[in-house]
C-alpha cells in the first residue's frame, strides 16, 4: 500500500475531483474504525496504550493529502500550525521520559502515535483553506453516525453487554459520538434548513443519543449530557429565538423517551454496579501518583502497564496482592503524569486548553455566522471531552486522538480564516455562505 497505494492514491486526487473527496473521505471514516490497522512489532496481550507500531488507513490517506497540497498551487502550506510549540514540547519530555522506562520498545510505539497526530493535524490544517471547504468535511460525518448506530444495534441484537461499536471499548465509543450529537444539535439550534434535511439531522441527532444510552456507559450519559448543556448555553447566548425552545423541548423528549425505553438497564448499570470498579480506580489513581512523584519525568511513557505491578515499588499499598495487575489509570491526565512527569502533564492540559480558549473566541468571531453553530458544537464536545478524560484514559486511543486533532484543526483553520478578514460585514458573510448552510 505504501509503495503502490500511496502513489496511486496521489495520482488520483491530483488528476480528478472525485478522487480528492475518496482521500479526504478515508481520513474521516476511518477514525471511527481501525479496520485495516496493522500493528507492526505488535504486543497485543499487553495492556497499554500502544500495543505495536500502528499503521491504518488513516494514515495512508493522510500522507496521500499531503503530497496533494504540496502540488497544488492554492494551497499554501504551514508546517508548524498553531499549538504547535507545545504539542513538540509535550512529545520532547515524553521522550526523555523513555530513559526511566523498563521497556523502551513500548514508548516507541506511543512516540510513533504522536507523531502520526501532529501530522494528521497539520494535514487538516492546511487543507481546510475556507468554510466552504470545512462545511463538506462536515457532511460526512452523518454516514460515520449511521454506520456506527448499526454496528452497535448489531451488536446489542446478537447478546453484547454494553456493545463498543468499531471500537475497542464502549467508554471510546461514548467519547468519539459525544461531539458528533453536538455538532447536529447546534446545527439544528443555528441554521435554516428545508424541512427534509432538519428532520434528517434530527433523525442523526436522535441515533447519537441512542449509541450513547445503548453503551450503558456512566460517564459517557453524564458527558454526553453536559455536552448539550454547554451548546444550549452558548446557542441561547449568541441568540435567542423562539424555535430554539421548540428544539429544546424535542431534544428533552427524545432524552427522556430513550430513558424510559432502557430505564431498567440504566437504573442497573448505574446503582448496581460493582464497588471493585471505583476501588480498582483509587488504587490506579494512588499508583499513578507515586509513579510522577518518584520521578520528574515519570516511570516512562506507555510503561504504565509494566511498573503498576507488584515487583515495583508503585503498588505497596496493595502489599497483600501478589498477582497485582489492576491495568492502566483511569483518568489521562494521572496517566500522562505517571509516565512523563507532573510538568509535562502541565504542558499538556495547557495544549488542549488553548485550543479550547481559541474556539471560545470562535464563537465570538462568527456571532454573526451561520458558521457559529460548529465553535458553538465543539466547545460542547471539547468540555465534554476533557471532562471524560478526568475519568477514562481513552482520549489516548487512536481513534479519539485522531477525532480530537480533527477537531482542532477546524478550529485553528477558522481562526486564520478569520483573521484574513475580521471585518467582513454581514452581507458579506451571507453571501460567502450561501452554500453552506446545508448539511
Amino acid at each position: 500500500m505504501l509503495l503502490v497505494g500511496v502513489p496511486a492514491g496521489i495520482i488520483f486526487a491530483y488528476v480528478s475531483k472525485v478522487g480528492e473527496r475518496v482521500i479526504v473521505f478515508m481520513m474521516v471514516f476511518f477514525t471511527c474504525s481501525l479496520i485495516g490497522t496493522i500493528n507492526f512489532e505488535s504486543v497485543k496481550d499487553y495492556r497499554g496504550t500502544s500495543r505495536g507500531y500502528e499503521i491504518g488507513i488513516v494514515d495512508l490517506a493522510t500522507l496521500v493529502l499531503f503530497v496533494f497540497i504540496l502540488m497544488k498551487p492554492k494551497f499554501k502550506v504551514k508546517l508548524l500550525p498553531p499549538g504547535s510549540f507545545l504539542f513538540l514540547i509535550y512529545t520532547l519530555f515524553s521522550m526523555l521520559s523513555i530513559q526511566n522506562s523498563a521497556n523502551s520498545m513500548y514508548s516507541w510505539f506511543e512516540i510513533l502515535k504522536m507523531f502520526k497526530m501532529f501530522f494528521f493535524y497539520m494535514v487538516w490544517y492546511n487543507y481546510l483553506v475556507d468554510l466552504n471547504q470545512i462545511q463538506k468535511v462536515i457532511k460526512i460525518l452523518p454516514i460515520i453516525v449511521i454506520y456506527i448506530f448499526f454496528s452497535v444495534v448489531y451488536q446489542w441484537k446478537t447478546g453484547t453487554y454494553q456493545p463498543t461499536g468499531p471500537f475497542t471499548h464502549q467508554n471510546s465509543l461514548c467519547m468519539y459520538i459525544m461531539t458528533l450529537g453536538g455538532i447536529f444539535l447546534a446545527a439544528l439550534f443555528e441554521l435554516k434548513m428545508k424541512e427534509i434535511k432538519t428532520s434528517f439531522i434530527v433523525g442523526i441527532f436522535g441515533l447519537c443519543c441512542l449509541i450513547e444510552l445503548l453503551t450503558l456507559s456512566r460517564a459517557g450519559v453524564v458527558c454526553y449530557a453536559g455536552c448539550c448543556l454547554v451548546v444550549v448555553f452558548f446557542s441561547f447566548s449568541i441568540k435567542f429565538k423562539p424555535k430554539k425552545i421548540f428544539i429544546l423541548m424535542l431534544m428533552i423528549m427524545i432524552g427522556i423517551t430513550g430513558l424510559l425505553f432502557y430505564a431498567n438497564s440504566i437504573y442497573d448499570r448505574f446503582v448496581n454496579a460493582p464497588e471493585s470498579s471505583l476501588t480498582s480506580r483509587e488504587h490506579l489513581a494512588k499508583s499513578a501518583t507515586n509513579m510522577a512523584e518518584d520521578n520528574f519525568f515519570g516511570i516512562g511513557l506507555n510503561n504504565f502497564g509494566i511498573k503498576v505491578n507488584a515487583e515495583y515499588p508503585y503498588s505497596e499499598h496493595l502489599q497483600g496482592r501478589k498477582d497485582f495487575r489492576e491495568g492502566l489509570v483511569e483518568s489521562v491526565y494521572l496517566m500522562v503524569a505517571a509516565e512523563t512527569g507532573w510538568l509535562n502533564m502541565f504542558v499538556f492540559v495547557t495544549f488542549i486548553m488553548l485550543f479550547f480558549i481559541a474556539n471560545i473566541r470562535n464563537i465570538y468571531y462568527y456571532r454573526n455566522s451561520k458558521m457559529v453553530y460548529l465553535p458553538i458544537a465543539l466547545a460542547g464536545g471539547l468540555a465534554a471531552i476533557f471532562l471524560q478524560s478526568y475519568l477514562e484514559w481513552v482520549l489516548k486511543q487512536a481513534p479519539n486522538f485522531y477525532q480530537l486533532m480533527f477537531f482542532f484543526a477546524i478550529i485553528s483553520a477558522m481562526t486564520r480564516i478569520h483573521k484574513k478578514n475580521p471585518k467582513r460585514s454581514r452581507e458579506e458573510i451571507e453571501l460567502g455562505e450561501r452554500n453552506i448552510i446545508n448539511f
